[in-house]
C-alpha cells in the first residue's frame, strides 16, 4: 500500500481515485520527522561530546590531557611559538626602557622649564639695569660736556669785512715794497673756519684776457675748475686771484692800460689787498712786463723777479708752465739708476750783452740812486770750467756759445740754446746740470733759470746753481738744499772737487728728493695752481681742506643666518692673542690736528714724501676723516698670558681694524670667508668690495658675525676698488683679504699686533720677490719659496688706511691704468708705493707662503698669463718711479708658539722672534 502511496505520489496523486489529501499529508509527518531529527543533532550531540570531551581531560594521568590550561613553559616548548615568545620578552622590556626615559625627559623638562622662566626673569632685571647704565652714562656724558663748556674759553670766528666797505684801520706800509703779510693782507677775511675760500676773475671779462696765450688761458680754466677751494661766491673769498700772463706781444697792453684795468677790478678796493697776480710762464724768454706796474698791497707771483720788485714772504717765485695741456710721459723720463752718468755735469749757454729794453733802463735808474753795482764772476765762471773739460779727468761738457741762435733773455742772464727736446738728451747724459744765475745781483730769479731748473729735474739731472742770492720757486717752504746744491759763485774753483766728493748714496737721495719736488709742484697745471695755494694757506696758518673719500654705495642684503663654526679657525693652537669677549665696533679717533699742523713743522711737510700729512697733493687737500697718522706702538702695561691676551696694550690701548674683501661673483666662496670671520677678536666691520655689475642673489642670505658687513657697489669692475678710501672704514688699521683665503683668528691676531708696532710698514702673511733678469737685463717676479722677500701680497695683508689715499689719489694714473688693463698686479703697485714712501721692506708675519682655501675655485692667479703680466707691470712700475723702489729683507715675525713647515727639499731660513 505504501508503494501504491508513493506511485500515486509520483503520478501527481492520480491513480487510485487521485485522492489529493493523501499527499498533504504525508508531506507534514515528512517534515515533522525532519525537524526533529535535525533538532536531536544540533543540541544533543554537542553536549554529548564535551561531556566526553571534559571526562578525557580530568583524567589523572597529566600526559594525557589533550584540552584544557597549561603554563607558560609548556606552552613556550611548541616549536612555533618560541620566536614569538622571545619577540614579545624584548619588546616588554624596551617599553620599559622607553617609559623610564620618557619620565627622565619629563623630568629634564621640567628642570629647563624652570631654569628658562629664571633666565627670563635674569634678562628682565638686566634690561633694567642696562637701561640705567644708559642714564647714567649719559648724565655723565651731558656733565662732562657741561664742564668742558665752563673750562674752555669761548672763541669768536673774526669779522668779515664787505666787499663793498674799506677798513680805515687798515695800516698803510710806507711804500708797497715794504708789503708783507702783517700789514698788507687782511686776515680777517680768512678765518681759520673759511675753508680758505678763493675768487678768481674770469679773464675774458677784460680787455687784457685777449692778449694772454691760449694754451695758458685754457690750462688755467681748466684747473680752476676743479680746484676744491675755488668758489664762485665773491663776498666770502679769502683770497682773490687774477691771471694777466703770459701775454703775446703783439697784442700785449700796455703798462699804463693794464695798470689801470687791474685798479678796476670789482673787488680790487682801492690797494688790492688780498689779491693774486698770477704771470705764468711758458717760455724761457717770458718778459717781466709787471715790473713798471703798480700792484697796490696785491700779491704777484711769477718766474722773474728784481730784488727792488719782490717781496720776501710776500710775492711767490713759481715755477714755469711747461706742461700746459699735457701730462709728462713717464716712459720718456730716463730712470734714475745708474747713478752716475756720462758727463759728470754740463752747461750750454750764452750770454747776450748787448740787449737792452725799457726794464734795463728802468733798472739803470735804480742802480743810480742805490750806487750798487752788481760783480760779475762769469769771466771766471768760464775760465774755470773751460780747465775743468780740457784737463779729461772727467767728461764734462760746457759749450757757452750756441750753435744756433740763442732764446731771448734778459741782460746779463745766459740764454738757453737750442729747442727743449735736445736740451733734455744732454741732461739725460748727465749727472749734475749747472745753473749760472745772471751776472746782474739785482735779478733775484730769471724765467730761463727757473726753466733750467725745471728741466733738470724732470730729467734727474742734479741741479748746481752758481749764485747763493737766487730765489728758487717756493723758496720759503721748500729744502732746497735736499735737492740741489747751491753754491756761491766765488767757489767756482771748488766745484769740480765738491761734485766729485758726493757719495752714490747722497746723489741717489738728492736725485730722487728731486724727482718727488718735480712731480709734486712743478710737473702739471694743477700742481702749480694748487701749490699757489698752499704756499699762501700755509703762510696765514689755515688747516687744508679734507680729502674727500670714496662714498659707499651699499646693496641692500638679508643677515641673519647664524655663522657656524670652522673647526680650522677654532683650533688656535697654544696660540691665543685676543680677548674671550669681543667689544662692540670703536672707530680710530679722528685727526684733530689740523688747526695746529701748518705752524708745526712746515718744512717736514713740504720736503718729505715720507709724512703721512703732506701739504700739497694733486687735489691739495688734507686726510681728516678716520685716522691719526702713524703712531708708535709699545710699551703698554705689560702682562702675560690672560693678562696678555685681554688687552692690545701699547700707547694706544684700544683699537679695533677692517676687513676690506674684494670678491667677484662667488659667493659660496664669499659666505664661507665670512662665515670664518665670526667671533675675530678686534674686528670693527667687514667692507665687502662687490666688484661685479651683477647683484648677489635676492635670496642669498648673509651670515651673522657679530659685526656690520658693507657691501658696496662699485662703478666697474676694477682691482684698483680694493684700496679705494671708502668712507664706511672708520679704522687706521685695514685687512686687505681675498675671498678665499684662509687664515685662522691666531694669525690675524698676531699680525694685527705686529702691525701696531710697524704702522707704516705692510704686515702681511704670503711673501713674495724680485729678481733681476741678466740675460733679458730686466726685472722677474718670483713667487718660490724663499728666504728673502721684498713684497708682501695684499690679498692677505693690514696696511694703514693713508697708503689707500696715496694709492687712489697720488700715485701716478699710468700705474692704476695698467692694474685696469692687465686686471693684476695691484698688490705689486701697492708695494712699489709704501716701499717709495717709506724706503722700508714690508714684514712677514708667520711662515705662511699661501693663504687659499682648500677646494675654492681657482682664481686669477691660476691663469698661465698671470705670471707674464706680473713681470711686465715691475719693469713698468720702475720706469714710472725711475728706480726699483723695492727693499730686500730677511727678516720675519714669528711667535715663539708657530712651527715652521717648510717642504723637505727646501733649506729652512733663519727665524728672527
Amino acid at each position: 500500500e505504501l508503494m501504491t502511496g508513493y506511485t500515486m505520489l509520483r503520478n501527481g496523486g492520480v491513480g487510485n481515485g487521485g485522492q489529493p489529501w493523501m499527499l498533504r499529508w504525508s508531506s507534514r509527518i515528512r517534515l515533522t520527522w525532519l525537524s526533529f531529527t535535525l533538532f536531536i543533532i544540533l543540541v544533543f550531540f554537542p553536549l554529548i561530546a564535551h561531556y566526553y570531551l571534559t571526562t578525557i581531560d580530568d583524567a589523572d594521568d597529566a600526559g594525557k590531557r589533550i584540552f584544557g590550561p597549561r603554563t607558560g613553559n609548556e606552552l613556550c616548548e611548541v616549536k612555533h611559538v618560541q620566536d614569538l615568545c622571545r619577540i614579545r620578552e624584548s619588546v616588554s622590556e624596551e617599553l620599559l626602557q622607553l617609559e623610564a626615559k620618557r619620565q627622565e625627559l619629563n623630568s629634564e623638562i621640567a628642570k629647563l622649564n624652570l631654569k628658562i622662566e629664571a633666565c627670563k626673569k635674569n634678562i628682565e632685571n638686566a634690561k633694567q639695569d642696562l637701561l640705567q647704565l644708559k642714564n647714567v652714562i649719559s648724565q655723565t656724558e651731558h656733565s662732562y660736556k657741561e664742564l668742558m663748556a665752563q673750562n674752555q674759553p669761548k672763541l669768536s670766528l673774526p669779522i668779515r669785512l664787505l666787499p663793498d666797505k674799506d677798513d680805515v684801520t687798515f695800516p698803510l706800509p710806507k711804500s708797497n715794497r715794504n708789503c708783507r703779510l702783517h700789514n698788507c693782507f687782511d686776515y680777517s677775511r680768512c678765518p681759520l673756519t673759511s675753508g680758505f675760500p678763493v675768487y678768481v676773475y674770469n679773464s675774458d671779462d677784460y680787455p687784457f684776457g685777449s692778449s694772454l696765450d691760449p694754451l695758458i688761458k685754457q690750462a688755467f680754466e681748466a684747473t680752476v675748475r676743479t680746484n676744491v677751494y675755488v668758489t664762485e661766491n665773491a663776498n666770502i673769498a679769502c683770497v682773490y686771484i687774477i691771471l694777466v700772463g703770459e701775454m703775446q706781444e703783439p697784442v700785449m697792453p700796455k703798462p699804463t692800460e693794464l695798470e689801470q684795468q687791474l685798479h678796476s677790478l670789482p673787488y680790487w678796493r682801492t690797494d688790492g689787498h688780498n689779491h693774486l697776480i698770477i704771470n705764468l710762464s711758458r717760455k724761457s724768454e717770458t718778459q717781466n712786463f709787471i715790473y713798471n706796474i703798480s700792484t697796490g698791497r696785491a700779491m704777484v707771483a711769477q718766474s722773474t723777479f728784481y730784488d727792488v720788485q719782490f717781496r720776501p714772504g710776500f710775492d711767490i717765485v713759481i715755477s714755469p708752465l711747461v706742461h700746459a695741456m699735457s701730462e709728462p710721459n713717464f716712459l720718456e723720463i730716463p730712470p734714475q739708476v745708474p747713478v752716475k752718468r756720462k758727463y759728470l755735469f754740463s752747461f750750454q749757454g750764452e750770454k747776450i750783452e748787448s740787449l737792452r729794453s725799457s726794464l734795463q733802463e728802468v733798472r739803470s735808474f735804480e742802480e743810480e740812486i742805490e750806487g750798487n753795482a752788481p760783480a760779475d764772476y762769469d769771466d771766471r765762471i768760464i775760465t774755470t770750467l773751460k780747465a775743468v773739460q780740457d784737463s779729461k779727468l772727467d767728461f764734462v761738457l760746457v759749450e757757452f756759445t750756441c750753435k744756433n741762435q740763442p732764446k731771448a733773455s734778459l741782460p746779463t742772464e745766459w740764454a738757453l740754446c737750442g729747442e727743449r727736446d735736445d736740451r733734455l738728451e744732454l741732461l739725460k747724459l748727465s749727472t749734475f746740470a749747472l745753473i749760472i744765475t745772471p751776472g746782474d745781483t739785482h735779478l733775484v730769479i730769471s724765467a730761463g733759470c727757473a726753466m733750467r731748473l725745471f728741466e733738470a729735474l724732470e730729467v734727474g739731472a742734479i741741479p748746481v746753481v752758481l749764485g747763493e742770492q737766487v730765489q728758487l720757486p717756493y723758496n720759503d717752504v721748500i729744502r732746497w738744499n735736499e735737492a740741489a746744491l747751491i753754491i756761491p759763485k766765488p767757489r767756482i774753483t771748488e766745484v769740480h772737487f765738491l761734485l766729485r766728493s758726493i757719495s752714490d748714496n747722497d746723489l741717489l737721495a738728492m736725485r730722487r728728493q728731486g724727482r718727488f719736488l718735480w712731480e709734486t709742484y712743478f710737473s702739471t697745471s694743477d700742481n702749480v695752481f694748487s701749490t699757489v695755494l698752499a704756499v699762501i694757506r700755509t703762510r696765514i696758518q689755515i688747516p687744508a681742506a679734507p680729502i674727500r673719500e670714496e662714498t659707499v654705495v651699499e646693496i641692500p642684503h638679508r643677515s641673519g643666518k647664524a655663522a657656524g663654526t670652522d673647526p680650522n679657525m677654532a683650533d688656535n693652537g697654544d696660540l691665543d692673542l685676543g680677548p674671550v669677549e669681543t667689544e662692540p665696533p670703536y672707530a680710530s679717533p679722528k685727526y684733530l690736528r689740523n688747526f695746529t699742523l701748518t705752524a708745526m713743522d712746515v718744512y717736514r711737510n713740504w720736503n718729505s714724501p715720507y709724512t703721512p700729512f703732506d701739504p700739497v697733493l694733486p687735489s691739495e687737500a688734507k686726510f681728516l676723516g678716520s685716522g691719526t697718522g702713524f703712531r708708535p706702538i709699545g710699551g703698554g702695561a705689560g702682562g702675560s698670558g690672560k693678562e696678555f691676551q685681554a688687552a692690545l696694550g701699547g700707547n694706544v690701548p684700544r683699537e679695533q681694524f677692517t676687513v676690506v674683501m674684494l670678491t667677484y661673483e662667488r659667493e659660496e666662496v664669499l659666505m664661507n670667508s665670512l662665515e670664518r670671520l665670526n667671533g675675530l677678536p678686534y674686528l670693527n666691520k667687514v667692507v665687502v668690495v662687490w666688484n661685479s655689475p651683477k647683484l648677489p642673489s635676492e635670496d642669498l642670505l648673509w651670515p651673522d658675525i657679530g659685526v656690520p658687513i658693507m657691501v658696496v657697489r662699485t662703478e666697474k669692475n676694477s682691482l684698483n676698488n680694493r684700496f679705494l678710501p671708502w668712507d664706511e672704514i672708520e679704522t687706521e688699521a685695514i685687512l686687505s683679504i681675498d675671498d678665499d683665503a684662509h687664515l685662522r683668528h691666531d694669525e690675524i691676531m698676531f699680525g694685527f699686533r705686529v702691525w701696531r708696532e710697524a704702522r707704516d710698514r705692510i704686515v702681511g702673511f704670503p711673501g713674495r720677490y724680485h729678481a733681476w733678469d741678466i740675460p733679458h737685463q730686466s726685472w722677474l717676479y718670483n713667487s718660490n719659496y724663499s728666504c728673502e722677500l721684498s713684497m708682501v701680497l695684499t690679498g692677505a695683508a693690514f696696511f694703514h688706511k693713508y697708503y689707500a689715499y696715496l694709492y687712489s689719489y697720488v700715485m701716478p694714473q699710468a700705474i692704476r691704468d695698467m692694474v685696469d688693463e692687465y686686471i693684476n698686479c695691484e698688490d705689486i703697485a701697492m708695494n712699489f708705493l709704501v716701499s717709495h714712501l717709506t724706503r722700508k721692506p714690508p714684514i712677514k708675519v708667520t711662515s705662511r707662503w699661501t693663504f687659499r682655501c682648500p677646494g675654492c675655485p681657482q682664481a686669477l692667479s691660476h691663469d698661465d698669463s698671470h705670471f707674464h703680466e706680473r713681470h711686465k707691470c715691475i719693469n713698468f712700475f720702475v720706469k714710472v718711479y725711475g728706480y726699483m723702489p723695492l727693499l730686500y729683507t730677511q727678516f720675519r715675525v714669528d711667535s715663539v708658539l708657530f712651527k715652521t713647515r717648510l717642504p723637505h727639499d727646501k733649506t729652512k731660513c733663519f727665524k728672527f722672534i
